[in-house]
């Protein structure tokens, strides 16, 4: 075995309650608060011997208790976001002051396609990684010259360098499991999904999606268009495993961009964990057929987290969803009448918007009425299609996705909808949900049925209405 260098991979402190880790497709502080694992980071850390993984945000840790990691390793890989970028390279500059032979690199959506500009940020910055990086990191921490190493822009003698591009990995089985990383470095604990069981454990399955949505980070920036899976044997035996290393977790959630791309892999790992016992969920696109649905529920499936984005056929056409409301409507009644919990997500201010698809958008959320939902402001990361359209065509009109406190930013404005109507919607499309009847039934049935989903409903409860508050408009004086 090479020797490697001492690998610190760091999720660095930002926002307070900022959701922006490696797992994370809308990186900001959501309503509640919440944690995705950062998967995308485990992974490298998982090939590399002695490495340590710190996920600052949900572990609550602020730069002063992550300052003295720095003199304990020889390079530091950290993870970053658009939105956290500047408060990243803040993070890699101390560290490097309190350990000057410190070598730092950056990864992420983010450096994956301004590797340059996040060069030029700071000195500080040795290189940052493009595309997939688990083996190219991997190589750095071998102690490879920079200058061999596959997917990676440097500095080197004063100027930058890039290497050619990493390709794809193809045998996805070659990846070692994340949840021996989870046991070692992290608090599972520590991570909440309010429509998640709790403790959840998620991981992925698979890299890529063959959708084409413009507004999609992760495949247009990192996965690609391909959805490249590991066997179905290699999954079922990493959930063996994280049942005996976490006993305590009461979900599993595979977190691929659509687990439901490939149906035959989708029934034949839903039948291996049924075989186990677990309860599990995952990312679907609303056009399962009946019969999968049918599958999965008897293996132990419980909710689906389904994309619905709008209410709106143009805009979904706009948007290269590549699906139709009348399939999305038959899916969701399936689903329902096999006991599959959904929570459905909604995007506001994608191209096409108007206040009257808007008002279509919520009308058609309270049709189908999924268990629980999240409205989401439309984000033009760059490297996605739709950051070039709105660029384009000059619907940008401020570049931050996320405001001083790091929650989402209404960015896109449009000559017949302001990006202030924009915002207003997203609470409004809250209350007209949450603040029915039925639902507030709904959530009161489930607290009375379970002493620990009360106090967690009551804690989210709160969170949520303080944030409904601080979403209404000031009246005028």
């Amino acid at each position: 075995m090479p020797d490697y260098l001492r690998t610190l991979f760091l999720h660095p402190p930002s926002f307070e309650g900022f959701d922006g880790g490696a797992g994370a497709r809308y990186q900001a502080r959501r309503e509640i608060r919440s944690f995705w694992y950062p998967t995308w980071l485990a992974q490298p850390a998982a090939l590399v011997p002695g490495s340590r993984l710190v996920d600052a945000p949900p572990a609550g840790l602020a730069l002063g208790d992550v300052l003295p990691l720095a003199r304990e390793y020889d390079l530091a890989v950290l993870h970053t976001s658009t939105p956290s970028f500047a408060h990243d390279v803040r993070v890699a500059e101390a560290l490097k002051a309190e350990n000057p032979a410190l070598r730092i690199g950056l990864v992420g959506a983010h450096v994956a396609v301004e590797r340059e500009a996040a060069l030029a940020a700071s000195p500080v910055i040795e290189f940052v990684a493009g595309n997939e990086f688990d083996f190219t990191i991997q190589e750095v921490a071998q102690g490879w010259p920079l200058g061999r190493v596959r997917g990676l822009s440097y500095r080197v003698n004063g100027h930058l360098g890039r290497t050619p591009e990493r390709p794809p990995l193809e045998n996805m089985d070659e990846l070692p499991f994340v949840v021996d990383v989870y046991r070692r470095d992290l608090v599972v604990e520590q991570y909440f999904i309010g429509y998640l069981l709790h403790p959840y454990v998620s991981l992925y399955t698979g890299r890529g999606c063959r959708s084409r949505c413009t507004f999609c980070l992760w495949p247009q920036t990192v996965g690609g268009h391909r959805y490249r899976t590991r066997s179905v044997e290699h999954v079922v035996a990493e959930i063996a495993r994280a049942s005996r290393h976490f006993p305590q977790v009461k979900e599993y959630f595979f977190d691929d961009d659509t687990f439901t791309d490939d149906l035959p892999r989708a029934e034949a790992i839903a039948r291996g964990l049924g075989r186990l016992g677990v309860t599990w969920s995952c990312n679907a696109k609303a056009n399962v057929p009946k019969r999968t649905l049918e599958v999965l529920k008897d293996n132990g499936l419980r909710l689906l987290l389904v994309g619905y984005e709008s209410g709106s056929q143009a805009i979904l056409n706009n948007v290269r969803k590549g699906i139709r409301l009348e399939t999305a409507r038959e899916f969701t009644r399936n689903a329902k009448a096999l006991g599959i919990k959904i929570h459905g997500t909604f995007i506001m201010g994608l191209p096409g918007e108007t206040r009257e698809t808007i008002e279509e958008t919520i009308r058609f959320a309270l049709a189908i009425d999924p268990d629980t939902l999240q409205v989401s402001l439309a984000a033009p990361y760059p490297g996605t299609a739709l950051h070039r359209e709105a660029l384009a065509r000059g619907w940008l009109e401020r570049e931050s996705l996320v405001d001083g406190g790091g929650v989402q930013a209404s960015v896109l404005g449009y000559p017949h909808l302001s990006r202030t109507e924009i915002f207003a919607s997203v609470g409004e499309f809250y209350r007209r949900f949450y603040f029915r009847p039925r639902k507030i039934f709904a959530i009161a049935g489930e607290m009375v049925r379970d002493a620990s989903v009360m106090r967690r409903r009551l804690g989210e409860g709160i969170e949520f209405l303080s944030f409904l508050a601080r979403r209404r408009p000031a009246r005028p004086r």
